[in-house]
This record gives C-alpha cells, structure tokens and sequence, in this order.
C-alpha cells in the first residue's frame, strides 16, 4: 500500500461521520458495547488508543461490531502497527510520523493518519504522497487560525484535528475547507463508560454526528 493509497483509505474513513471518538480502553468487557452505542449513535470510525494494557484486546472485540471501523491510535513504533494489524485494526493514528513507523504501515497495509503540527512537517508528509493527516496537538498548536493559516498555502492537504477538541470548538474545525473530521474523547466519558452508560452514550454521539451538517 502505497502512502497515496494509504492516505486515500484514511480520507475514506474519516469521511464517515464529523467526529472519530479517541477512545481510551480500561476494561475489554466494555469495547463492544461501547463501539455499538457509538455506531448506533452515527460514529462509524472508532481510534482506540494504544495507551492501556487492554488496547487490543478491545480493538479485537470492537473489530466485529457491524457498521463500525476500528482504528489504532497513539501508534509509535512498527512493533505497534503489526500488533494492532494483527487485532483487527483497519487504520492506524500517530501523533507524529517516522520512516519506521511509516514503512510499517506501508508493509503492513495499514492506511496511516500521521500526525504534523506545522507546515514544515506537512510538507515533508505531502511530498511523500501523504495528504490526509492528523493535526496534533489541535488547541495547543494554535488551533483552528492556525490550521487554516496552513491550510492557505498547502490547500492539497486535509486534516483530522485532535487533541483539545470539544463540543464548544469543534465547530470552528470542521468549518474549515481542510478539514474533513475531528477527533475527540467527550463522546465516551470515563463514568459513562464505567456504569454502562450506553443509552447516554449513543445520545451524545448522535449529537456529535450532527456537528458540522
């Protein structure tokens, strides 16, 4: 898989809905019934990050929840990407982007959403063949003026913004013309999570689903 190709299959996936819940995974048990709230709710693509010592396993569990396509985040070494090809994963998430890890993903045919915070890094991505990427740290890199300030000159490049993203400004995002989705952790809280909150979690991310439209 090419990084042309790859980055098309990520435009694809981000294209699913206005927000990609980042999800951090504390108990396996609560993955499927978390990705079929989420799902039901109208969140198709679904990051879980490789920051718990369950992340795969609920990548495996969520792998088979109909209508869903379940992504890794937080990918940092090609030891990660071949883990999380392994378990399921259709898509990967990095907060940054290497010649490893993107060789990785290439081997692995594994469609990247690489992480670049400035243009320098953008460019360097773009000229590799990547034009959908992550934009990271969002609100601690400047945020929306400054993701359209990148997007004036590098028009060709699409984001997913993350990393300070909330209901209050995801909005001014995804008004962009370079931008085709969010991530965000606020469709999943924690207690949510935690007391099987399902109901109240579809509610949340139907309302996420609609932002931008």
């Amino acid at each position: 898989m090419t990084p042309k190709a790859q980055s098309a299959a990520a435009r694809e996936i981000a294209g699913l809905a206005p927000i990609i819940p980042v999800l951090v995974i504390d108990d396996a048990a609560t993955a499927r019934p978390l990705a079929e709230a989420l799902v039901a709710g109208g969140l198709l693509a679904l990051e879980v990050t490789l920051r718990t010592p369950c992340a795969l396993d609920a990548i495996r569990a969520m792998a088979n929840v109909p209508g869903g396509v379940v992504g890794a985040g937080t990918l940092l070494t090609p030891e990660d990407v071949a883990a999380a090809k392994a378990a399921g994963a259709r898509f990967g998430v990095s907060p940054g982007a290497t010649p490893r890890l993107i060789a990785a993903c290439i081997a692995e045919g594994l469609p990247l959403l690489p992480g670049a915070a400035t243009a320098s890094e953008v460019m360097a991505l773009f000229e590799q063949g990547y034009d959908m990427l992550k934009f990271f740290p969002a609100e601690a890199a400047g945020g929306a003026p400054a993701l359209k300030a990148i997007g004036a000159p590098i028009p060709q490049v699409a984001f997913c913004p993350t990393g300070g993203i909330t209901p209050q400004n995801a909005e001014s995002y995804l008004s962009l013309p370079n931008v085709i989705c969010a991530g965000g952790s606020w469709v999943a809280p924690k207690a949510m999570v935690a007391s099987g909150d399902w109901a109240g979690i579809e509610a949340l991310a139907r309302d996420a689903a609609r932002l931008g439209r």
